[in-house]
């Protein structure tokens, strides 16, 4: 029994680890939630939250959440809300921590500007109820005096002033005039007074292109349409006219639109109509339909969307992609070759056992490929000896998979860092980056040894 001491000692341990474990770390961590809690200014869920009431000496604006459309405004009027506007109100109350409670019931509302609260929120959701009165602000950087009437605290809170101060209408309506993402659009129609380019999304392998439907059948520029689509999203309304005297003054000032704007997705299709009554005033209206809103626009938007077929098309002059072409020749004024791509890997056509350096020949094509046309010169073709095209050097032309010229690309006289040129896409005459002309290497330049060798005398 001589370690009687020993065991009971470990007894006495154990019981003690038990009763932490058991009795004082619950309690500590209860007691570490309920400050926590204290020091939150609201005490509700965020995702339980499904009323909001917004209250100024100027307006009171009620929101509810709904399954299918998210925060809605239904008074003064039923309409859309602006969710991001909502969302970071509702965040900000409910990430809003308590600097310190200044007064229970308090007696004196003035010296805080809670007498004449600058904004009451109340929030509604579980089955609870909380109103915060904002007041002035506090004695810190980005604090502000609130009364809660849960509880008739006085509290001086991290609260932004510009979450709840200059919180109007406009503020908390969704200024998006059309309703549909980028990616969800498959098809876009702009009507102008006297023509109309129709544009859409080929479902092509390995993935979709943009094409032109009318008034020609051809490729897009992916970059135009991607930033014609972000606009489209980015459109939003910079005032909002409802229904009424002043809609109705405003509207037979509408005459001739200056483009329509036809959205198509997998939910139909959107409209709006562009119109400047009088240019002068740099006023743009907005019209979706003949019983909605009308809204006031940025007047840029205008040249956003009345664009020239042109700035649609894909410029690509040579008019095949890099990777489509089997056989490339090119043409200067001091030699002629042919690169042929078997089975992706590039030779000459007339030295096909000799190694090619295949980095500097797939760059090479595809700077080919890929020139754009800068500056239209002229839509038809004319006659061609001023600029320099009569004897073209360089030129290139590509042969497709199918044994047929897919593209040429022909180039002319430089003139201030541009080049005169010609291809296969475009129809006309136009002006490309003169760059090209300086990065078009010699036969012997794209043997796999020749750089090597550069690089050792270097």
């Amino acid at each position: 029994m001589r370690y009687w001491p020993t065991l009971l000692m470990a007894l006495v341990l154990a019981g003690l680890g038990l009763y932490l474990y058991v009795v004082e770390f619950p309690a500590k961590e209860t007691e570490e939630r309920q400050e926590a809690a204290r020091n939150k200014v609201l005490l509700l869920d965020q995702t339980s939250i499904t009323g909001l009431t917004f209250k100024t000496d100027r307006s009171e604006l009620v929101f509810e959440r709904t399954p299918d459309k998210g925060w809605v405004l239904t008074a003064p009027l039923r309409t859309e809300a602006d969710q991001r506007e909502v969302q970071n109100l509702i965040r900000a109350l409910v990430t809003g921590s308590v600097h310190r409670i200044v007064e229970e019931n308090p007696a004196a509302l003035s010296p805080f500007g809670l007498d004449k609260p600058v904004t009451t929120v109340t929030i509604t959701g579980g089955g609870k109820q909380e109103t915060l009165a904002i007041g002035d602000a506090g004695p810190l950087s980005s604090t502000l005096y609130a009364l809660r009437e849960s509880d008739h605290a006085l509290l001086l809170t991290d609260l932004a002033p510009k979450d709840f101060v200059n919180k109007t209408l406009m503020t908390f309506r969704r200024k998006d005039i059309l309703h549909a993402t980028p990616t969800e659009v498959d098809r876009v129609r702009l009507t102008y007074p006297t023509t109309e380019i129709v544009l859409y999304r080929a479902a092509e392998k390995p993935k979709a292109k943009w094409k032109i439907r009318y008034p020609i059948e051809a490729e897009a520029d992916l970059n135009e349409v991607r930033m014609l689509l972000f606009r489209l999203e980015d459109l939003k309304a910079m005032a909002i006219v409802d229904q009424g005297s002043e809609r109705d003054t405003l509207v037979k000032t509408l005459t001739t639109p200056k483009v329509k704007l036809t959205v198509h997705a997998a939910d139909g299709d959107q409209t709006v109509k562009l119109y400047q009554p009088d240019p002068s005033s740099g006023e743009a209206i907005a019209e979706t339909g003949p019983d909605a809103p009308l809204y006031k626009i940025n007047p840029t938007a205008l040249k956003d969307f009345t664009k020239e077929l042109f700035n649609f098309q894909d410029k690509r002059l040579l008019g095949v992609d890099a990777t489509d072409i089997a056989v490339l020749t090119v043409k200067t004024r001091t030699e002629q070759f042919a690169l042929i791509n078997q089975n992706d890997e590039w030779v000459l056509e007339d030295q096909p056992t000799e190694k090619l350096n295949q980095e500097a020949v797939n760059l090479f094509v595809s700077r080919v490929a890929n020139v754009p046309a800068e500056i239209r010169v002229l839509k038809q073709a004319s006659p061609l000896a001023p600029y320099g095209l009569v004897s073209p050097a360089p030129e290139f032309i590509a042969t497709g998979r199918d044994g047929k010229v897919a593209g040429k690309l022909s180039i002319g006289d430089r003139v201030s860092g541009l080049a005169y040129a010609m291809g296969n896409r475009l129809q006309g005459l136009y002006q490309i980056r003169a760059d090209l002309l300086d990065q078009i290497p010699k036969k012997d330049e794209l043997l796999a040894g020749s750089s090597e060798e550069k690089d050792a005398k270097h």
